[in-house]
């Protein structure tokens, strides 16, 4: 008897059992991280037959990862089997906030996507050029993005609301930082690092799990524009970043990454300082030191933007067998989220396009749904199981169970954590010059926000660091709230809220203000 098809899921990784779901315990409830069955139900959801919402104007090229350390003893990935090997891979850049049609020198995170065609299927690493996100907990997610895009009154961004959505969002401050420091006006997508951002795990041999984070780091050094050079630039080139990659490819100039990862032991998690599947924080080098994998090397430009970088999808559902995920919410929720956009936006048979085409077999039992261009598997059977031959799972690529405690509820994020030291701590690597610009560009993005939220965003500048809120209040005339935004940073974030509301809130007279009523 022939021996049957190994079951995969559509992008090419094996399955170990087709029968039983993911859940949290005999009797728990269903687990978010469960791809395979999410794949499988939005797929069937979609049978009878637009632009990103985020990350819609991207550049991207093709290239190699070559393996340069062994880190077998963290993980049994193929990828990562042996020194020397080389893979083929895809990388997306973007910006995130602006629509297709916006310009490259924006102040903005950058969205860096890599999708590695291995021989067990695609594995992507969908990330940033930082290391953290605005948001910890996923409910969030879309109440930020739409603080980012047009008002839906006027049509136009709006700073109002994003300051106000972050001065209420203290887990914001780190990324905030960040983004407003020198680092947030990249010269050129060849110029950043790229994060995983997330926490994700390595399964070795012996089925033991370790917490990793991924960094690139770029070969060609970190090099940034000031906002007045980066408007100069736009008034010349809205495509400046694509240019300088595809024009650096097409010389020969190969943009390269160092590869690395921070790796903690499991049990490590339940004991450390920090929540380590929190993404609004990092892992402090000195407790969890980089360890290099590999070199990523860009060597090839795309043949036709559309079909290889419009068309490519990126998401982190697309894991092989030793390299998984972790209980980051934000993680969970986009396993889910990124391929379903996938579905809507390019149609749901969206694996089979070149560009996310696995380079290894792929044997599913989806069928039909539109734009479908292969055969459709013929007259195979559409079930599983089945004794008609179809592929069978392989328990082969099971993991280990993960352990789970508490009692399901909605817990406050914000209940016990620390959302200040980190970006102090980042606050006071900056040297005076990056300091400066650091105050100027939020001085500037905050230009016409109403002085509430300005005061209430200073608070969380003050807790951070007193001469980072007192750096940003002099670029903003806002000197004469020192002592009350003092007063306000003893306050709870609820009482912060109330006493910065509409209502509540009474300005501050300046001191030249004071004067003229006088005189009056």
């Amino acid at each position: 008897m022939a021996e049957r098809k190994k079951l995969t899921t559509a992008h090419g990784a094996p399955i170990g059992d087709n029968q039983n779901s993911l859940t949290a315990g005999p009797r728990g409830p269903l687990l978010m991280q469960d791809y395979q069955l999410l794949e499988k139900m939005a797929t069937f959801n979609r049978e009878r037959v637009p632009e990103r919402v985020v990350h819609a104007k991207g550049s991207g090229a093709y290239g190699t990862f070559t393996v340069t350390n062994d880190v077998t003893r963290y993980t049994k990935a193929g990828i990562f089997s042996e020194v020397g090997k080389q893979t083929d891979c895809l990388l997306r850049f973007s910006t995130v906030a602006g629509e297709r049609g916006a310009a490259d020198a924006e102040r903005d995170v950058r969205g860096f996507a890599v999708k590695f065609y291995t021989e067990d299927g695609n594995w992507d690493m969908v990330g940033n050029n930082t290391p953290v996100f605005f948001v910890r907990d996923p409910y969030k997610f879309g109440d930020f993005i739409h603080t980012q895009k047009r008002d839906p009154k006027t049509n136009m961004r709006s700073s109002t609301a994003m300051w106000d959505f972050w001065s209420l969002s203290p887990e914001s401050l780190h990324q905030v930082t960040i983004l407003m420091s020198d680092r947030g006006l990249p010269q050129g997508y060849r110029f950043v690092n790229g994060y995983s951002s997330h926490t994700y795990s390595f399964i070795n041999a012996d089925n033991e799990r370790f917490w990793i984070k991924f960094h690139f780091k770029t070969m060609q050094g970190i090099k940034t524009w000031t906002n007045a050079q980066a408007a100069e630039i736009v008034g010349q080139d809205r495509e400046s970043s694509q240019r300088d990659l595809f024009d650096a490819i097409g010389r020969g100039d190969y943009p390269q990454w160092r590869v690395c990862v921070q790796v903690m032991p499991e049990e490590d998690a339940e004991t450390y300082s920090i929540n380590p599947f929190d993404l609004t924080k990092v892992w402090p080098h000195g407790d969890y030191p980089l360890i290099e994998v590999g070199i990523m090397e860009l060597n090839r430009n795309p043949e036709n933007y559309f079909a290889d970088i419009e068309q490519a999808a990126f998401e982190p559902s697309n894991i092989v067998p030793g390299i998984s995920f972790s209980p980051d919410k934000m993680l969970q929720a986009r396993i889910m989220s990124y391929a379903d956009a996938h579905r809507y936006r390019i149609g749901v048979n969206y694996a089979a396009l070149p560009a996310n085409q696995p380079q290894c077999p792929v044997h599913t039992y989806h069928r039909d749904g539109n734009l479908r261009s292969d055969g459709n598997s013929g007259g195979a059977v559409n079930y599983e199981p089945n004794s008609m031959g179809g592929p069978v799972e392989d328990s082969r690529s099971l993991e280990p169970p993960l352990k789970v405690s508490g009692d399901a509820d909605r817990y406050d994020h914000r209940d016990g954590n620390d959302d200040y030291t980190q970006p102090g701590n980042l606050f006071r690597l900056m040297n005076s010059d990056q300091k400066e610009q650091l105050f100027s560009n939020i001085a500037e993005a905050m230009d016409g926000v109403p002085e509430r939220i300005q005061t209430r965003q200073l608070v969380h500048f003050y807790k951070a660091d007193p001469d980072y809120a007192c750096g940003v209040a002099g670029k903003l005339n806002l000197t004469h709230v020192s002592e009350q935004v003092a007063t306000l940073a003893d306050l709870s974030l609820a009482d912060l809220i109330v006493k910065t509301s509409a209502e509540a809130y009474s300005e501050v007279a300046t001191p030249e203000a004071s004067l003229a009523k006088a005189a009056d």
